[in-house]
């Protein structure tokens, strides 16, 4: 088993400290006004400061949970996850992402339990893994995986429609301002959607998921950012 002893976590954060300059905080000192939203699946191989090439405090808020979920279930209502919408409703963040990335682990959960081959889960694991089966599901019976050869293949694919699925109900949700900007992505470190490692793929705007139209939205140069497995 891994273990990250007391002696590198001081000696991580003391390399951390020594790294940044006397005014790293000072514009965040009162407050934080976060250009983007970053909601990522909870995984330690993605980075979301990383992936954005984040280094400046208060430029990205990241709230991050199993399976890239943008909604929670409450009192039988399917609402927008606190962690989701407090930087927007508080901060007036302009600019949502939503990130899924290749080979997730609660997707993959996910399949299975729809699949009847769930294993044993604790139960804050099973509730979340459980906010993500209707969407397997719809997907399944919308023949998203039906010419998949391989698991890998099915999962990476219900990857995608589950960022899809995610935009599209946190763009249309009525607790959103109607002008936020909501992207999905996937990202990519396995060379599922081409040759560069880490490398986030447009998938979706709120709810156009059309890659022509998405490659429409992006400056000149990025056209290679925007592929689908759908």
């Amino acid at each position: 088993m891994p273990i990250a002893s007391l002696d590198s976590l001081f000696d991580r954060n003391r390399a951390h400290t020594e790294s940044l300059s006397e005014s790293h905080f000072e514009s965040v000192q009162d407050g934080q006004r976060p250009a983007l939203v970053s909601i990522c699946c909870s995984d330690s191989r993605v980075s979301q400061e990383g992936m954005w090439s984040a280094e400046e405090p208060g430029w990205v808020f990241t709230p991050s949970n199993i399976g890239n979920l943008v909604w929670e279930e409450n009192d039988g209502d399917r609402v927008v996850d606190g962690s989701v919408l407090y930087p927007i409703a508080h901060t007036e963040t302009g600019t949502t992402a939503v990130v899924g990335h290749t080979g997730c682990g609660a997707v993959t959960a996910a399949y299975r339990a729809v699949q009847g081959e769930a294993g044993e889960e604790p139960p804050g694991i099973r509730k979340r893994i459980e906010l993500l089966v209707p969407v397997v599901e719809e997907a399944i019976e919308g023949g998203v995986i039906e010419s998949a050869t391989s698991d890998s293949e099915a999962i990476n694919r219900l990857v995608e429609y589950n960022v899809r699925r995610q935009t599209a109900f946190l763009s249309g949700a009525e607790e959103v301002p109607a002008d936020e900007q909501v992207y999905g992505f996937v990202y990519d470190f396995q060379g599922v959607y081409g040759s560069v490692p880490g490398r986030t793929y447009l998938v979706s705007d709120g709810e156009e998921t059309d890659p022509d139209r998405l490659r429409e939205l992006v400056p000149d140069g990025y056209d290679d950012h925007v592929e689908s497995l759908l």
